[in-house]
C-alpha cells in the first residue's frame, strides 16, 4: 500500500483542550499516523493573542493569529475556539473548502448544527463533534452509528458535571448550595458564567444534540424545556433521601405520543428525583453518564469524565483519526440524519411523576380537600407523608402516580390557589422509573 501523503490539520484555539490536542498530535504522530494512514502534520494553531500564557509548552513558529489564512491551507479543521463567532464564519470557510471539520463547540452545534452539516454534505467533508458532549464519554457515535438499526425510545442523562458535583456535595457531604458552588468554582467546574451551568443552559445545549441524533430530528436550542438547580434546597436534598431517592439535573430526550396520538419528540432538562438503585444515582463529583433505552439493545449506559483538557482532547483525537482514514479510503464524509422530521412536543406532553411539599393548615378537612384537588385533576397520590410544623401548620409531602405534566402542573397552580395551602415548598419531578 503506497504511503499516502501528509495531512495539514489547522487548530482553531489553543485552551485548556487545544493545548492538550496539540501536544498530543506532536507527541504521538507515529502512533496517530499508523491509526489514521497518512502523517498528521500540524499547520499551525491560531490564537487570539500570541503572548498568552499557554497550559503547554509548543513551538513558538506554530501560533499565528491569521486564522483565515491557516483554514485555507488545511485538510482538517480543528475547532476548540468556542462561542458563535468568528467559529462559526471559520467552520463555514473550510467546510466549502473541502476540509473536514472537527469540534467540540457545542453552543455552536446546537444553534447552528444543520446549517454546518448542511454545508458539509454539499462538498462532500465530514464535520464531527463527538466533544461536544460529555467529554471522553463516547456518547454522539453509538447513537449515530452502532444503534443506527435500533429504535431508540429515550435518553437520559447527567450531562454537566459542575452540577452534578454541586447536588453530589449537598447530598452525600450535607454542605449548603452556596459551600457546593463555591467548591465547584475553587476546582474550576463552574463556567466563567457560573448561571450556564447552574441554570441548565449548558445542559441544554447538550439535549439538543442528544435528541437530535437520537431521533433524526432537528430540535431547536429554544425548543428544549429547562430549569436550574439554583433553587434547590437542603429540605428537598433531605425530602428526597427520606423516600428513597437522590436529585440529580438530568437531561432528558424521549420518543413521546401527544394526547391526541401525534407521535414526536420531547427534549428538557429539570432537576429530577432518581431512585436510589439507578445507576445514574450513583453517578458521583464531576462524572458525566448517558442511559441510553432502545427496543432492541434495551437500558445503555455511557459513564465517565464529561469535563478537563486531556479528557475532551481524547474525544476530539478520535475525531480527527476517523476524519484522516476518510482522506486515506476517499469517499464522501457520512452526513447526518434528520430524516425523521418529528414535531417537538411540549413539556406539557410528557408523563411523569410529582413530589411535591405544602404547607398546609392544621385543621379537619384539609387532607380530603387536597385529596380533591388532585382528583379534579386526574392525578392519584402515590404516597402522604404529614409531619408536625410550628403554629397551627403542618407539612405534607405528597408523591403522585405518572400523569401527564399539564395535569400535574394544574394541579399544583390549583394548590397554590387553595385557602388550605400555606404555601408550596417544593415540586420535582420522579425520572427514571421503569
Amino acid at each position: 500500500m503506497n504511503e499516502y501523503r501528509d495531512l495539514r490539520v489547522a487548530l482553531l484555539g489553543c485552551g485548556s483542550v487545544g493545548a492538550q490536542v496539540a501536544r498530543l498530535i506532536l507527541e504521538h504522530g507515529d502512533e496517530l499516523a499508523a491509526r489514521a494512514g497518512a502523517r498528521l502534520s500540524l499547520a499551525g494553531i491560531a490564537v487570539r493573542n500570541l503572548d498568552s500564557p499557554r497550559d503547554v509548552e509548543l513551538p513558538q513558529e506554530l501560533f499565528t493569529v491569521d486564522a483565515e489564512r491557516l483554514v485555507q491551507s488545511a485538510d482538517i479543521v480543528i475547532e476548540l475556539m468556542g462561542g458563535i463567532e468568528p467559529a462559526k464564519t471559520l467552520i463555514l470557510q473550510a467546510l466549502r473548502g473541502g476540509a473536514d471539520v472537527v469540534t467540540a463547540n457545542k453552543a455552536l452545534i446546537a444553534a447552528h448544527g444543520p446549517e454546518l452539516a448542511e454545508a458539509a454534505e454539499q462538498v462532500g467533508a465530514q464535520l464531527s463533534y463527538e466533544a461536544a458532549v460529555a467529554a471522553a464519554i463516547p456518547i454522539l457515535r453509538p447513537l449515530r452509528e452502532s444503534l443506527a438499526g435500533d429504535h431508540i425510545t429515550r435518553v437520559l442523562g447527567i450531562v454537566n458535571g459542575s452540577t452534578n458535583y454541586i447536588l453530589d456535595r449537598m447530598d452525600r457531604f450535607g454542605d449548603s448550595s452556596e459551600d457546593a458552588m463555591r467548591l465547584a468554582s475553587e476546582l474550576g467546574y463552574l463556567e466563567a458564567d457560573p448561571t450556564l451551568d447552574v441554570e441548565g443552559y449548558d445542559a441544554a445545549q447538550k439535549a439538543t444534540i442528544l435528541a437530535s441524533i437520537a431521533f433524526h430530528t432537528e430540535v431547536p436550542v429554544d425548543a428544549v424545556y429547562r430549569e436550574g438547580i439554583s433553587n434547590i434546597t437542603a429540605a428537598q436534598i433531605e425530602a428526597a433521601k427520606h423516600a428513597g431517592y437522590v436529585i440529580k439535573l438530568l437531561a432528558i430526550a424521549e420518543r413521546l405520543t401527544s394526547a391526541d396520538g401525534t407521535d414526536g419528540v420531547s427534549a428538557r432538562v429539570y432537576p429530577a428525583l432518581i431512585s436510589r438503585d439507578h445507576p445514574l444515582a450513583v453517578v458521583y463529583g464531576g462524572k458525566n453518564a448517558v442511559f441510553v433505552e432502545a427496543e432492541s439493545a434495551g437500558e445503555l449506559m455511557f459513564y465517565g469524565a464529561g469535563a478537563g483538557g486531556a479528557e475532551t482532547a481524547s474525544a476530539v483525537l478520535g475525531d480527527l483519526v476517523s476524519a484522516a482514514r476518510r482522506h486515506v479510503v476517499g469517499g464522501p464524509g457520512i452526513p447526518g440524519s434528520l430524516h425523521a422530521g418529528l414535531p417537538i412536543l411540549p413539556v406539557t406532553e410528557v408523563t411523569t411523576a410529582y413530589q411535591v411539599m405544602l404547607e398546609v393548615r392544621d385543621e379537619p378537612g384539609v387532607l380530603a380537600g387536597i385529596a380533591g384537588i388532585l382528583a379534579e385533576h386526574g392525578v392519584s397520590a402515590a404516597s402522604v407523608e404529614q409531619a408536625a410544623a410550628p403554629g397551627d401548620q403542618a407539612s405534607l409531602v405528597i408523591g403522585t402516580h405518572d400523569a401527564r405534566e399539564g395535569d400535574l402542573a394544574a394541579m399544583v397552580e390549583a394548590l397554590r390557589a387553595s385557602d388550605r395551602v400555606v404555601s408550596v415548598t417544593s415540586v420535582l419531578r420522579l425520572e427514571g422509573q421503569a
